[in-house]
Order: C-alpha cells, then structure tokens, then sequence
C-alpha cells in the first residue's frame, strides 16, 4: 500500500517538514484557491507540485499523487442550462494533472455541502477531541435555526420534542457554532462558505431533485469525463456522501454497496472506482465493511483508514474513533485491501498499490489549543498512520 497524507497547501498548519517525519511518502492535496467550475491551469498545478517534491534531493522523497478533489460545480449536479462548460472544465483539470503525472483522483456528488459534523472539537474521555455528528443537535439546527421548509416531515414527533429542548437549552453562541460547523468553513468544502441565508437559497434549488435525478446528472458527468480519464490513464475514486444518507431536504446516492452496483452497472469503465472511506461507510450500520472491501476491491483507487464508534441508542450519531478502536474491523478491511493487491499483481495490472491515508484523527497531546483544520492535525493522524502501518506489517509477514 502506499501512504499517504493530505495536506492543504502552503497556508496547513502542518508542513512538508512535517509529513516527512511522518513516514509517509505520497502527498494528497489540491488547489483550493481556484474556485469550483475553473479549469487548473498547468502552471499552477506544477508549481503546488514543485511545492511538495522540489525538496526531495537529500530528504525523505514525497510526491504528489492522489487528488482531493476537484470540485464538482452545483450546476453539474443539477444539470442547468449551460452545466457543461463546468463539466469540460473539470475533464480539462482532470487532463492537466495527468500531464504532471497526478492520475489519482477523489471527488464527490454530494449536493450544497461536504462532510458534516456538529462538534468539531468533541472531548473524549482521554482528554483528546474528535469530531462528532450528534443526530438530535442536527435535527435542533435544522427544525429551529435554519427552518428548513418541510423539515418537520422528515422527523417523528419524539424527535422534534428532543430537538426542540435541545434549541430551548442552548445559548446564542452555541447556536452561532452549531451553525457554523454544520455549513461554513469546513476543510473538505472547496466552495465558498455560506451564511446562513446563502445556504437556505442552495437547498432551495434541490427541492425538485430527487435521488433518481441526482444520479443520472452523475451518469452523464461521467459520461463525458470517463472516456477522457481512461485515455489518459486517470483513476477516478468517487468518495461516499457522509453521512451516507439523504439529509437537509437533499437526496444522497453514494451511501451503500447497493449504490455502488447501480453506479458500475451503469459505468463499468475501468477508470470508474471508489475511494473507501471507511469512516464514512461505516457510519450506516447497515454497511459491512470488509464485505465491501472484497466485493469491490478492483474499483477501490483510494481507501480513508478511519472508523466511527455510533451511539447505540441512536445510530445515526457517530463519532470519530481510533483508527483500530471503532465499530468495525479495521483489520479485517486492511487484509482485503492487501489480498486485492495480491490479485492485482498476479494479474499483471498496472499501479497494483492502493493509496491509503489516516483520516481525521484526534486533536491530541501538543496539539491540544493550536489552529488546525478540524480533523487534520498531526500527532492523531501520525497516532492512526503508524497504528495502520503496524497492521499492514504484521498481515504482510504471514
């Protein structure tokens, strides 16, 4: 497997100097300034890679492999009028970072927003924080501060109740940071943050899309990109919606394996894959990881190492756990991963090695009080990293 490490450019708290210590030797990343619908122009894609490698002669060697991501524009998803020079744009991207050499590349069809959580500094036992999705809180958010048209016909009575004395017993401040988690500033979000109006304007847009319609504006997406991707042998490893299940209104359509069959049955070009994260995944209980690691491991271009502990009185709130301490078997996942590997060398298939990064780790120890990208500081992910490589160590030796 190859280690990798996300890094957000120049302005990330943990450097290049820093990842080298790490003992990974592939760097994830992508360029954050340019607005989604832009194409990456060359220029600017060899200078953030002169960024990470110019360094390498007489250090530790990291290289710029995998993307994460490029952005697909909400015209794309909803199909409007004139959605396909976002879409040539993106192939276009796609085709300039194959020229530099980077033909790994994450990306997903998650509607408005990207990953959401409620705490972004959850406090563990231990002392350390982790990120955390408390379904009541949300259901708090989107009943009382952002009153979501509808929303309370998505809810049973018992929970708009609890949502309800949740709102009552919070302060103003603790609305402001419920809010802010929930839709603004988050680090996989590529797209400009939104207030609180900008975001009930977004969903708007969606009311009439159904899951049925977000998947064909996928399918015809990668219609047009995926012949361009084999072409230049590109991967592309579509992430899950996370939480993997329709919220705020908005369909979601990569949640399960179920998904993942309609996705390949309509797409089954080789460039087509998945990256499993399998924090995400598991975050549905109804998702069995190391089943899924198996069933579609020649699609798997990129894998997320993290797993989630969830509440058992209510499976839909999560939180982010140890790497090797967490709902499902990390293990187990792992061992599918390198017996994939396995299969891919027997078979002679070129770039056999799956990237594979530690995903957001605790905030933790030094850490603790510093500015970091919620998820992404360095001592959890190094914790999670080194606990992954130890794994994948010991099932190699056998």
């Amino acid at each position: 497997m190859r280690e990798s490490w996300r890094w957000f450019g120049p302005e990330d708290p943990v450097t290049i100097t820093d990842i080298r210590q790490t003992g990974a030797t592939d760097i994830v990343s992508a360029l954050h300034a340019i607005p989604a619908g832009e194409v990456w122009p060359l220029d600017a894609i060899q200078a953030h890679k002169a960024l990470i490698e110019d360094d390498n002669a007489g250090h530790s060697p990291l290289h710029w492999t995998v993307v994460e991501s490029i952005p697909v524009h909400e015209d794309i998803k909803l199909a409007r009028p004139g959605h396909e020079k976002y879409i040539e744009a993106w192939a276009q991207s796609m085709e300039n970072l194959a020229a530099c050499g980077i033909k790994t590349i994450c990306y997903n069809f998650m509607p408005v927003i990207d990953w959401t959580r409620t705490d972004l500094s959850y406090k563990l036992p231990s002392g350390a924080y982790a990120l955390r999705f408390d379904q009541k809180k949300f259901a708090a958010f989107d009943l009382f501060i952002l009153k979501r048209e509808d929303a309370a016909a998505e809810y049973t009575d018992v929970e708009i109740n609890e949502a309800k004395q949740i709102f009552d017993g919070m302060s103003d401040a603790e609305k402001t940071e419920l809010t802010n988690n929930i839709i603004a500033g988050l680090p996989g979000k590529m797209t400009d943050s939104y207030g609180l109006d900008d975001f009930r304007t977004m969903l708007a847009k969606y009311k009439n899309v159904d899951s049925d319609t977000l998947r064909a504006n996928l399918f015809s997406f990668l219609e047009t990109v995926l012949p361009r991707a084999e072409a230049h042998g590109v991967k592309l490893a579509i992430h899950p919606d996370d939480p993997p299940r329709d919220m705020l209104g908005l369909p979601r359509i990569i949640c399960t394996a179920d998904d993942l069959d309609i996705l390949f049955a309509a797409q089954p070009s080789p460039s087509n894959g998945i990256t499993l994260c399998v924090g995400t995944y598991s975050s549905r209980p109804d998702n069995d990881l190391p089943a899924m690691a198996k069933q579609f491991g020649p699609r798997i271009h990129f894998s997320h190492l993290r797993g989630v502990s969830r509440d058992p009185d209510e499976q839909r709130s999560f939180f982010e756990a140890s790497h090797l301490d967490s709902d499902i078997d990390m293990v187990a996942v792992i061992k599918e991963l390198l017996s994939e590997e396995t299969r891919r060398a027997q078979d002679g298939r070129d770039g056999q090695d799956i990237f594979i990064r530690p995903d957001h780790g605790f905030q933790m120890m030094d850490d603790i009080g510093k500015k970091v990208n919620p998820g992404y500081s360095t001592i959890g992910r190094m914790k999670g990293l080194a606990e992954v490589r130890g794994v994948i160590r010991a099932l190699s030796a056998q």
